[in-house]
């Protein structure tokens, strides 16, 4: 184990009140592709810029193309937990870890079996009617052959936050409230550059900030310990070993 392994590991080990916020390069290990980088969703060739695709507008002007993107670029219906995911559990199970912050809406925090998960962005495991609010799960859109439709007849749509659209304040208002109490704030797999979320470290004011990510970030002048590895190598390490 390296010395900043072991540096986090002792830091871990000293603290009963830990919030863990989390991007894309969570889950990337899982399988699920992030969007900015160079092989993620936002540099592929499409029809339509993907960040179109993915925007409030383009859903409502056009829904059944949202769906054919949505199907083949969004939904990872076998994307299993990796190390990340169950170490987080792990932690939370100790008492040590008070809440789980994330940009992703894979949903693989809860079927890992996290439970204070606040989703910044929804979640793609989630879907609802536009006209009568009655919920479904995401075979809803597998099964219907172009746009999901509600027995009401109305538009289905994913529980998630397009562009153009605002973060749910109670989600927000809470993830906030966790971090602000929180003695360590440990941030990973995230460039910490997609805002309003990334807008949040900024109410910690702690002195335990640790970023765990493969590239820098804008704070990694503000924490008190950088790690430049594989997440889940790096929390199993951590806190399994």
């Amino acid at each position: 184990m390296g010395d900043v392994h072991a540096q986090l590991k002792e830091v871990i080990k000293n603290s009963d009140n830990i919030v863990f916020f989390g991007g894309a390069g969570v889950s990337t290990e899982s399988g699920i592709p992030d969007f900015r980088s160079a092989d993620g969703v936002y540099n592929m060739k499409y029809k339509y810029p993907p960040e179109r695709i993915v925007s409030h507008s383009f859903f409502m002007q056009n829904t059944s193309e949202f769906y054919t993107f949505y199907r083949e670029k969004m939904l990872h219906p076998h994307a299993m937990p990796n190390k990340a995911h169950y170490a987080l559990v792990e932690l939370e199970k100790q008492g040590k870890l008070k809440a789980i912050v994330t940009q992703n809406v894979d949903g693989l925090h809860h079927k890992a079996g996290s439970v204070n998960v606040f989703e910044l962005h929804g979640s793609r495991s989630r879907y609802y009617c536009m006209n009568c609010g009655k919920t479904y799960g995401m075979d809803v859109v597998f099964e219907a052959e172009d746009v999901p439709r509600c027995s009401c007849g109305g538009i289905i749509r994913p529980d998630v936050v397009l562009f153009e659209e605002g973060l749910d304040e109670m989600v927000i208002a809470r993830a906030t409230a966790a971090i602000v109490e929180a003695d360590v704030l440990i941030v990973g797999g995230t460039s910490l550059n997609v805002y309003p979320a990334a807008g949040l470290i900024q109410y910690y004011s702690g002195r335990k900030l640790v970023l765990i990510n493969i590239s820098s970030t804008p704070y990694d002048s503000q924490a008190s310990l950088v790690i430049r590895d594989k997440i889940g190598e790096t929390l199993s390490a951590a806190i399994l070993e």
